[in-house]
């Protein structure tokens, strides 16, 4: 598996993205608003892999409440498989707990699901495909 994003729930994202597009160079890829996740997520080019912005559509959301009063706050790790519907089947058969046990839609035509933090050592752990295959 390669990483796929790394995601950081930020307070304000246009100071963010600021900071990592005219200080530190990174490139924007995708900028969208994905609503049934309550976010709006801003990609940005990290050698093979993206960094992920996101920025809680609603300041009662449970993403909202995970940054709490931080600027910002790693949210979770994304790792890209060939193929999800397997994946998800062997790490479940394997005793992982899964948040999503099918595949759903993510940003920018990815097909994701999530595996539990009490699973994964305490770590959000997303994986994705791709495509939307």
């Amino acid at each position: 598996m390669k990483i796929d994003h790394v995601a950081l729930v930020v307070a304000d994202l246009e100071s963010t993205l600021a900071l990592y597009t005219q200080t530190l160079g990174f490139t924007p890829v995708y900028r969208e608003i994905i609503l049934d996740q309550g976010v709006e997520a801003v990609g940005l080019q990290a050698g093979e892999s993206i960094v992920e912005l996101l920025r809680p559509l609603d300041p009662d959301s449970p993403i909202a409440r995970f940054r709490g009063d931080a600027d910002g706050r790693m949210h979770h790790v994304a790792y890209r498989v060939d193929d999800l519907a397997a994946t998800l089947s062997r790490l479940q058969a394997a005793g992982i707990r899964l948040i999503d046990e099918t595949p759903r839609k993510g940003a920018h035509g990815n097909r994701i699901a999530f595996l539990h933090p009490k699973s994964t050592g305490g770590v959000l752990i997303e994986l994705c495909q791709p495509g939307g295959a």
